[in-house]
C-alpha cells in the first residue's frame, strides 16, 4: 500500500467487508463511521498525534498501539453508554485483526481490550390489551388508513424488523398458503407466517388501492406505498407509529422495534419454544433471542405469586 494514512487502510477495510463477508451497505457505513471517528480523535489530540503520526497531517494506523485505544474508549465513556463504547471497540478491533490477517501487524493492539460490561435492559414491549387497543383504534374509512392498519398488523403478526417490512414487495406475500417471505439482515431471506387478520388488512388495502389509484398488484412492486404511490420509507412508518400512539392515549412510548419485542414476548408467554421464536424473528444467535426470556419469567413469577397457595 503506497499511502499509510488511515483513509486507504479504511476504504480498503470496509470494501473487504462488503465484498468478501458480505455485509450490507448500512453495516458499512457504520464501520466507517465508527473507524473514522477513532482516527479523528487520535488526529486532533496533539499527545497522541505527535507518538501516532507518519506526517503532521495525518495518523498511521500501524504505530497505534493499545493505550492510544484506551485513551479513546475513556474518552467515550464521557457522553456514551456501554453499548455504543463496546460497538466502537468491536469496529477497531476488526479493523486491527484485518491488519493482522494481512500480514501488516503482529499483533492486533486491541485484541486485549475487555468489552465493556453490557447492561440487559428488558426490552419494551405492550401488554396484549394494548397491543390490540392500538391496532383497534387505527381507522379504516380511508386509504391511508386501510395502509396504517395492514402495516402495523403485518409487522405484529410477524415480528417483523421495519426494514423488512418496508422492503417487502407484493409478490412477498402468500395469500393462499398464509406466509410472507422476509428479506432479512445479510441478505439472508426466511419465511414467516401471518395471521388471518394481517391478511385480511392487507388484501383490503390493496383492493381499495386499485380502486382508487388503479395501482396493481407488481411482482416487484413495494407492497406498501407512500402518499405519492412509491415505496414507504422506515422514517415514515415510524412517524405513523408515533402519530397513531399519541392518538391512542398509550402512555407508553411505542416504536416499531418495540411491536417486534412485543411480538416474541407475547409468543414465548403463550408457549412458543425459544427456538422457533429464533426462526421467526430471524436472530442468528439464540443467545439474541434469550433476552425476551427474562420478560416471560417475570410474568410467570408474578402469576405465581397471585396463584399458589403456599407462596
Amino acid at each position: 500500500m503506497a499511502s499509510s494514512t488511515y483513509e486507504n487502510f479504511i476504504h480498503a477495510f470496509i470494501e473487504s467487508l462488503a465484498t468478501e463477508k458480505g455485509f450490507s451497505a448500512h453495516t458499512c457505513r457504520a464501520y466507517q463511521h465508527d473507524l473514522e471517528e477513532f482516527f479523528g480523535f487520535l488526529k486532533m489530540n496533539p499527545e497522541i498525534q505527535k507518538a501516532a503520526a507518519a506526517a503532521s497531517e495525518s495518523v498511521d494506523p500501524l504505530r497505534v498501539d493499545g493505550l492510544m485505544i484506551r485513551r479513546y474508549l475513556a474518552y467515550l465513556y464521557q457522553k456514551n453508554s456501554k453499548t455504543t463504547v463496546a460497538r466502537k471497540l468491536s469496529a477497531i478491533r476488526s479493523f486491527y485483526k484485518s491488519l493482522v490477517r494481512k500480514g501488516l501487524l503482529e499483533i492486533n493492539p486491541a485484541e486485549m481490550i475487555h468489552t465493556p460490561k453490557q447492561d440487559k435492559p428488558i426490552p419494551t414491549y405492550l401488554p396484549v390489551d394494548e397491543m390490540f387497543r392500538l391496532l383497534d383504534s387505527i381507522q379504516e374509512d380511508t386509504l391511508l388508513g386501510l395502509r396504517n392498519r395492514a402495516i402495523f398488523e403485518t409487522l405484529y403478526s410477524c415480528g417483523l424488523r421495519v426494514s423488512e417490512l418496508a422492503g417487502m414487495n407484493t409478490s412477498d406475500v402468500d395469500f393462499s398458503a398464509a406466509h410472507v417471505r422476509v428479506s432479512g439482515k445479510g441478505g439472508k431471506d426466511r419465511i414467516v407466517p401471518i395471521g388471518k387478520k394481517a391478511l385480511k388488512a392487507v388484501e383490503a388495502y390493496r383492493i381499495q388501492l386499485l380502486m382508487q389509484a388503479g395501482i396493481e398488484k407488481n411482482d416487484k412492486g413495494p407492497l406498501f406505498l407512500n402518499k405519492n404511490h412509491t415505496r414507504l420509507t422506515t422514517r415514515s412508518i415510524g412517524r405513523i407509529l408515533k402519530q397513531l400512539v399519541d392518538d391512542c392515549g398509550l402512555i407508553s412510548p411505542v416504536s416499531p422495534h418495540a411491536m417486534r419485542h412485543t411480538f416474541a414476548t407475547h409468543m414465548l408467554d403463550a408457549g412458543a419454544d425459544l427456538r422457533t421464536v429464533q426462526e421467526l424473528l430471524g436472530h442468528k444467535s439464540l443467545a439474541t433471542t434469550q433476552k425476551y426470556t427474562h420478560v416471560s419469567i417475570d410474568r410467570l413469577m408474578e402469576t405465581y405469586d397471585k396463584a399458589h397457595p403456599r407462596k
